[in-house]
């Protein structure tokens, strides 16, 4: 690869199995590709996940709706991003990568700013918040896409480092909005543009210390704050990465390539919006459906949408990745992916407003011994001071998974951490239990928080082994799409997991949601076994 193809966006020779030109050229490109790749999926992360320490604060200032409501902007930001992976998956083949980045990154800017508005106006209904929140679900469906750019990149001997890389630091966005928030909410960030501040009715934190009522918070800063940092980071992804032509064959202009993804993803916020009106309870929806139903539903009419929409070239290529739902490995790494990455999305997505729920009430018997779940709790922990920690973890650890696993193979990894999930997963149940019968909750919280770390840290170390196993059972035109797709159904976790923990916190059974993720755990395990572990397997512990 010579200089001229080095600075030019479109890269047609690229040869990462061969050590030659790996270390004379390709190395440089490739980790330059992923340098700027991982802070625009942070971004990603940090819109996408941002609002599960919103709707915390949205409960701090009086914000007048539910619990229940609350939860559903969590789960609608979840759900949005997981089904906006579904198209994402197939954008790098159709756009190439450095196209397909820099406009999805660019695009996160839209959420940012409407969220922003729309927190300076509490007395605006409900349904404007839920559609801030579907449109958060932008920078869910960009993980899909890095995923399957930054694979291309790397030899195989390296995707699980790279890919737990990308992942992994990438992931710390959840990490990163959870800390950024609660900081930027309590400075007048942007002066008189940034809006007048509101007051705390009830005391917030964050991980410096309480946060008392009466303190004035801007909560626009926590849409406006992304602007900052996605207006240089959308110009480096621009200027600075490459479409790799081997493969995506079929670019065609800059400005056709950005017509094919905004066009895919509109055709994934269509059955998305169609299935959120469907299942929510009215005024904003008709509660028809369950989330069992519409999951399926929004996943499968998204797939017959891109599949007989697609036009000229896109036709083709749509059909070609389609060949990956043929092959049986895709639908096993799929159920593995949700023991991971479902996870850990998932209990990003719901662990703050649990926190605040479940610790936040003291729980007495009335006269006649029924239990009340009414009472405040003084000595209450701060949601926004400890939520951060198990995702940071989860971070954190991805690439040591990837690392691991390119070491040891990817699949006996992925047994071990599955065990670790299952039985803590048990354990987190029987002290939400306990905690939720308390009057006293808060003696539960340590052993509740330290649980949950352990489950953030299996399900990191877990990405990274996942990774490893697709990058070693598929080729590269199929890995990518692979990625994409097994991303996309396991980001379903951050619609899940808050319907089910907040449906159970509301039947006052908490724990039957952990016992219930653990089932699958166990059912996964024995999954994994059979494929990749057993003898006689057909591949042996990718």
């Amino acid at each position: 690869m010579n200089s001229k193809q080095t600075s030019s966006a479109d890269i047609t020779d690229w040869r990462p199995e061969d050590d030659a030109f790996w270390n004379a050229s390709g190395k440089r490109t490739a980790y330059r590709n992923l340098w700027i790749s991982v802070p625009a999926l942070l971004c990603g992360f940090a819109i996408w996940g941002m609002w599960g320490i919103i709707t915390v604060q949205m409960l701090n200032l009086g914000f007048p709706f539910s619990k229940d409501e609350l939860f559903s902007l969590t789960a609608i930001a979840g759900l949005a991003g997981a089904t906006m992976r579904i198209p994402a998956s197939f954008l790098v083949r159709l756009a190439g990568g450095r196209n397909t980045i820099f406009l999805t990154t660019a695009m996160l800017l839209a959420p940012a700013l409407g969220t922003g508005i729309a927190l300076q106006h509490p007395e605006w209904p409900l349904w404007v918040f839920q559609l801030m929140a579907l449109w958060s679900g932008v920078g869910g469906g960009n993980f899909a896409s890095s995923m399957a750019n930054i694979g291309t990149f790397f030899p195989k001997r390296l995707q699980g480092t790279a890919l737990g890389l990308n992942a992994g630091l990438g992931n710390f966005g959840v990490t990163t909005m959870q800390i950024v928030i609660p900081l930027v909410m309590t400075v007048s960030l942007f002066g008189g543009l940034g809006g007048e501040p509101m007051t705390l009715v009830k005391d917030s934190g964050w991980i410096l210390g309480k946060i008392v009522a009466g303190t004035p918070t801007w909560i626009q800063n926590a849409g406006f704050a992304w602007l900052l940092s996605l207006i240089p980071l959308s110009a480096l992804c621009f200027f600075g990465m490459n479409n790799l032509t081997s493969v995506s064959p079929n670019i065609g202009s800059t400005i056709a390539a950005f017509l094919k993804i905004i066009w895919l993803y509109t055709l994934s916020f269509l059955p998305a919006g169609i299935g959120l009106y469907l299942y929510l309870p009215k005024p904003t929806g008709l509660g028809l459906l369950s989330m069992w139903l519409v999951m399926p539903l929004i996943i499968v009419s998204t797939l017959m949408l891109m599949k007989f929409t697609a036009f000229g070239t896109m036709k083709d290529n749509i059909a070609k990745q389609f060949a990956i739902f043929g092959n049986k490995h895709t639908w096993s790494m799929t159920a593995l992916y949700i023991v991971t990455f479902g996870s850990f999305i998932g209990f990003s997505m719901a662990l703050p407003l649990s926190i605040t729920v479940i610790f936040g009430i003291s729980h007495l018997p009335d006269a006649a011994g029924v239990m009340q779940h009414t009472l405040k709790n003084p000595n209450a922990p701060s949601a926004l001071t400890y939520a951060w920690i198990g995702p940071f973890i989860g971070a954190a650890v991805r690439p040591v998974g990837g690392w691991i696993s390119d070491k040891l193979g990817g699949s006996i990894v992925t047994q071990v951490i599955s065990v670790v999930m299952a039985l803590a997963s048990v354990a987190v149940g029987y002290v939400m239990l306990q905690a939720y019968q308390s009057a006293t909750p808060e003696q539960y919280f340590l052993p509740f928080m330290l649980l949950f770390v352990l489950l953030f840290t299996a399900s990191g170390i877990g990405n990274g082994s996942t990774f490893r196993t697709i990058a070693m059972i598929f080729d590269r035109q199929q890995a990518g799409p692979v990625l994409g797709w097994t991303s996309a159904i396991a980001a379903y976790g951050a619609f899940v997991a808050p319907v089910v923990i907040g449906d159970q916190i509301k039947a006052g059974t908490p724990q039957v949601a952990m016992y219930g993720f653990a089932v699958f755990y166990a059912l996964c395990l024995v999954l994994n076994w059979w494929f990749y572990l057993r003898a006689g397997s057909e591949i042996k512990n990718p």
